[in-house]
């Protein structure tokens, strides 16, 4: 597989510029009872925000707070249930920890990032990519970076949606017109960030096919982050090889296919085991540092 370097993008929000020239982790931090894999482990303050802690000791310097499950099938929160959950955890995240840690929040709710964004978070990390009423006008507002991931339909409909003519040409067609959406609403450019949604509305195949090709992200000339801890594809591919697993035993393959994704290009990580991440961009960072010119 080709090596294809990280383009030199940052984004900046407030007094805070991140450098996406090299490879970024952002830690996962559910605080809901019902997320598929950690659910129920951080939803009160204290585990929360030790949790978010630790995987910035780890070498998250993403923290990635989300009051809503999107795992199939998910039952639906109201903003207010959101809201008790993720604002306090932002609030104190962002008091505990310096400028050069950034908080991310995992809502497709206006009401719920203006309010987090308002105590500290300068991410808004979007599964229905601000289609939810009132979305862009918000995002345009506060000019806040903005991840934008393909899915079709909801939690509750997209595992029936994977019904694709073209997996790549698709998608890429899906994504450009939700970048042309938000930037005819106002939305910078440069406060976007790709997403190609791994295991939202995709099939086992479709998931494995996008991996072996996320390069074809780079078209669109924006930063692009890979989501695939943990997924349920990582566990098919390990059943495979009939390793009975957990979802906490996904992680080293999780490991693995997010440095495929860094090989293409990829500039932020989202998981679950930030140390074991960290780990293993080390190796790619020391291999990569060393190739030929």
């Amino acid at each position: 597989m080709q090596l294809y370097p990280i383009p030199n993008f940052h984004i900046t929000y407030k007094n805070q510029t991140l450098n996406l020239s090299t490879p970024h982790i952002m830690g996962i931090l559910n605080v809901t009872p019902d997320s598929f894999s950690d659910g129920g482990k951080h939803n009160d303050l204290d585990n929360a925000v030790r949790h978010a802690e630790q995987m910035i000791k780890d070498g998250a310097t993403i923290i990635d707070v989300g009051g809503e499950s999107t795992r199939p099938n998910a039952s639906a929160v109201s903003e207010n249930q959101e809201l008790d959950r993720v604002v306090k955890v932002v609030e104190k995240i962002r008091q505990n920890s310096d400028d050069n840690i950034w908080i991310s929040v995992d809502t497709s709710s206006p009401v719920v990032i203006k309010a987090c964004s308002e105590v500290g978070a300068g991410i808004w990390n979007d599964v229905r990519a601000l289609t939810r009423p009132n979305a862009i006008q918000m995002a345009n507002a506060l000019q806040i970076p903005v991840m934008l991931m393909h899915m079709r339909g909801e939690p509750t409909t997209m595992n029936n949606l994977d019904n694709y003519e073209d997996i790549f040409q698709d998608v890429l067609n899906e994504l450009q017109q939700r970048i042309d959406d938000v930037t005819s609403g106002g939305v910078k450019r440069e406060n976007l960030i790709l997403d190609v949604g791994f295991g939202f509305a995709k099939n086992y195949q479709q998931n494995l096919q996008w991996l072996n090709e996320f390069y074809r992200l780079h078209q669109f000339n924006l930063p692009v982050m890979v989501a695939l801890s943990r997924k349920r594809f990582i566990g098919e591919v390990l059943n495979k090889v009939h390793l009975n697993n957990d979802v906490s035993d996904r992680d080293e393959s999780s490991m693995v296919a997010g440095l495929l994704a860094v090989q293409q290009g990829a500039c932020i990580v989202r998981t679950h085991n930030v140390l074991m991440m960290k780990k293993g961009l080390a190796m790619w960072q020391a291999l990569s540092a060393n190739l030929p010119k």
